[in-house]
Protein backbone atom coordinates (compact mmCIF):
# COMPACT_ATOMS: atom_id res chain seq x y z
CA UNK A 1 0.00 0.00 0.00
CA UNK A 2 1.31 3.44 -0.95
CA UNK A 3 0.59 6.46 1.26
CA UNK A 4 1.16 9.80 -0.45
CA UNK A 5 -0.01 13.39 -0.68
CA UNK A 6 -3.06 13.73 -2.87
CA UNK A 7 -2.81 15.18 -6.36
CA UNK A 8 -5.47 16.72 -8.58
CA UNK A 9 -6.28 13.34 -10.19
CA UNK A 10 -7.38 12.12 -6.74
CA UNK A 11 -10.10 14.75 -6.35
CA UNK A 12 -12.99 12.58 -7.65
CA UNK A 13 -12.11 9.80 -5.19
CA UNK A 14 -11.79 12.17 -2.24
CA UNK A 15 -15.07 13.88 -3.13
CA UNK A 16 -16.83 10.53 -3.32
CA UNK A 17 -15.32 9.44 0.00
CA UNK A 18 -16.43 12.69 1.66
CA UNK A 19 -19.97 12.22 0.36
CA UNK A 20 -20.03 8.62 1.62
CA UNK A 21 -18.55 9.57 5.00
CA UNK A 22 -21.10 12.32 5.66
CA UNK A 23 -23.94 9.97 4.79
CA UNK A 24 -22.54 7.12 6.89
CA UNK A 25 -21.49 9.08 9.98
CA UNK A 26 -24.07 11.87 10.17
CA UNK A 27 -26.80 10.83 7.73
CA UNK A 28 -26.07 14.03 5.79
CA UNK A 29 -26.31 14.30 2.04
CA UNK A 30 -23.72 16.85 0.98
CA UNK A 31 -23.83 18.92 -2.18
CA UNK A 32 -21.34 17.27 -4.52
CA UNK A 33 -20.44 20.49 -6.34
CA UNK A 34 -19.63 22.27 -3.06
CA UNK A 35 -17.45 19.39 -1.87
CA UNK A 36 -15.67 19.22 -5.21
CA UNK A 37 -14.85 22.94 -5.07
CA UNK A 38 -13.43 22.58 -1.55
CA UNK A 39 -11.20 19.54 -2.02
CA UNK A 40 -7.60 20.67 -2.53
CA UNK A 41 -8.84 24.16 -3.32
CA UNK A 42 -6.34 26.04 -1.15
CA UNK A 43 -3.20 24.40 0.17
CA UNK A 44 -2.80 27.13 2.80
CA UNK A 45 -5.80 25.59 4.57
CA UNK A 46 -4.47 22.03 4.57
CA UNK A 47 -3.70 18.98 2.48
CA UNK A 48 -4.96 15.46 1.82
CA UNK A 49 -3.19 12.14 2.08
CA UNK A 50 -4.40 9.10 0.20
CA UNK A 51 -3.86 5.38 0.64
CA UNK A 52 -3.45 3.70 -2.72
CA UNK A 53 -3.65 -0.04 -3.19
CA UNK A 54 -3.35 -1.67 -6.60
CA UNK A 55 -3.94 1.72 -8.30
CA UNK A 56 -7.14 2.32 -6.28
CA UNK A 57 -7.64 5.03 -3.66
CA UNK A 58 -8.88 3.03 -0.66
CA UNK A 59 -8.63 5.72 2.00
CA UNK A 60 -7.86 9.35 2.66
CA UNK A 61 -7.64 11.98 5.32
CA UNK A 62 -7.19 15.71 5.41
CA UNK A 63 -4.81 17.72 7.56
CA UNK A 64 -5.83 21.26 8.50
CA UNK A 65 -3.90 23.79 10.51
CA UNK A 66 -4.53 25.62 13.76
CA UNK A 67 -2.14 28.18 15.22
CA UNK A 68 -1.50 27.87 18.96
CA UNK A 69 -0.42 31.08 20.66
CA UNK A 70 0.03 29.09 23.89
CA UNK A 71 2.59 26.83 22.24
CA UNK A 72 3.92 29.13 19.51
CA UNK A 73 3.43 26.32 17.03
CA UNK A 74 1.03 24.89 14.49
CA UNK A 75 -1.35 22.11 15.50
CA UNK A 76 -2.44 19.65 12.84
CA UNK A 77 -6.04 18.43 12.80
CA UNK A 78 -6.84 15.11 11.16
CA UNK A 79 -10.19 15.43 9.41
CA UNK A 80 -12.27 13.81 6.68
CA UNK A 81 -11.00 10.33 7.46
CA UNK A 82 -12.46 7.70 5.16
CA UNK A 83 -11.52 4.11 4.42
CA UNK A 84 -13.45 2.12 1.81
CA UNK A 85 -15.76 -0.41 3.46
CA UNK A 86 -14.03 -3.40 1.90
CA UNK A 87 -10.65 -2.23 3.23
CA UNK A 88 -11.60 -1.49 6.82
CA UNK A 89 -9.80 -3.30 9.64
CA UNK A 90 -6.88 -3.92 7.29
CA UNK A 91 -4.49 -1.25 8.57
CA UNK A 92 -5.30 1.50 6.07
CA UNK A 93 -5.91 4.20 8.66
CA UNK A 94 -2.94 2.98 10.70
CA UNK A 95 -0.64 3.50 7.71
CA UNK A 96 -2.15 6.94 7.01
CA UNK A 97 -1.70 7.87 10.68
CA UNK A 98 1.93 6.77 10.79
CA UNK A 99 2.59 8.79 7.63
CA UNK A 100 1.03 11.84 9.31
CA UNK A 101 3.31 11.30 12.30
CA UNK A 102 6.39 11.13 10.07
CA UNK A 103 5.42 14.32 8.24
CA UNK A 104 4.63 16.07 11.51
CA UNK A 105 8.06 15.25 12.92
CA UNK A 106 9.73 16.61 9.77
CA UNK A 107 7.62 19.79 10.02
CA UNK A 108 8.27 20.14 13.78
CA UNK A 109 4.56 19.82 14.57
CA UNK A 110 4.13 19.08 18.28
CA UNK A 111 0.41 18.27 18.55
CA UNK A 112 -2.06 16.40 16.37
CA UNK A 113 -5.78 16.45 17.10
CA UNK A 114 -8.95 15.03 15.66
CA UNK A 115 -12.58 14.94 16.60
CA UNK A 116 -14.91 12.00 16.26
CA UNK A 117 -18.65 11.46 16.54
CA UNK A 118 -19.65 10.53 20.09
CA UNK A 119 -21.33 7.33 18.90
CA UNK A 120 -18.54 6.20 16.57
CA UNK A 121 -17.05 3.75 19.05
CA UNK A 122 -15.23 1.78 16.36
CA UNK A 123 -13.25 4.83 15.26
CA UNK A 124 -12.59 5.81 18.88
CA UNK A 125 -11.16 2.37 19.58
CA UNK A 126 -8.93 2.63 16.51
CA UNK A 127 -7.55 6.00 17.62
CA UNK A 128 -6.91 4.73 21.14
CA UNK A 129 -5.06 1.66 19.82
CA UNK A 130 -2.72 4.03 17.96
CA UNK A 131 -1.91 5.80 21.23
CA UNK A 132 -4.19 8.80 20.92
CA UNK A 133 -5.95 9.91 24.10
CA UNK A 134 -9.26 11.68 24.51
CA UNK A 135 -8.99 15.33 25.37
CA UNK A 136 -10.43 17.17 28.32
CA UNK A 137 -12.01 19.65 25.89
CA UNK A 138 -15.62 19.60 24.73
CA UNK A 139 -16.40 20.79 21.23
CA UNK A 140 -18.96 23.57 20.79
CA UNK A 141 -20.12 25.06 17.51
CA UNK A 142 -22.55 27.54 16.02
CA UNK A 143 -23.97 27.22 12.53
CA UNK A 144 -24.45 30.46 10.64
Amino acid sequence: MLIRKAISQDIPYIVNHNLLMALETESKKLDEYTVQQAVIADSSKGFYLVAEKEANIVGNLMITYEWSDWRNTTIWWIQSVYVSEVCRRRGVFKKLYHYVMELAKKENVKLIRLYVEKDNVGAQNTYEKLGMVSSHYLLFETSI
